[in-house]
């Protein structure tokens, strides 16, 4: 995050609460369905879709949102399943 904004600040705000970090509504709308999706996708449905496609989102990006969110859940339940912890050497990579 740090890299691709080139914003240390803004990096930070937002892994610490995205909800207070100062978003635009498109970003932040895109941040709570992914958190829908992480946390109960079972409530997902087209109004969810419906209300990103009207801040500018396409079907496109609503599926990249989709399998992003998705791939990351996979991954990060594969590794604490595994009982992998972060790598330290990594840790502090753009920090």
């Amino acid at each position: 995050m740090r890299r691709l904004t080139e914003d240390p600040i803004l990096a930070e705000r937002v892994v610490q609460d995205y909800r207070r970090a100062g978003l635009d509504e498109k970003t932040r709308a895109m941040l709570d369905y992914a958190i829908k999706i992480t946390r109960t996708p079972v409530d997902c449905d087209e109004a969810d879709i419906e209300q990103l496609k009207s801040l500018g989102f396409t079907t496109d990006d609503v599926y990249d949102i989709i399998n992003t969110a998705a791939v990351y859940n996979f991954n990060n339940r594969v590794a604490e399943a595994a009982g992998h912890l972060p790598d330290r050497k990594n840790h502090g990579v753009f920090r």
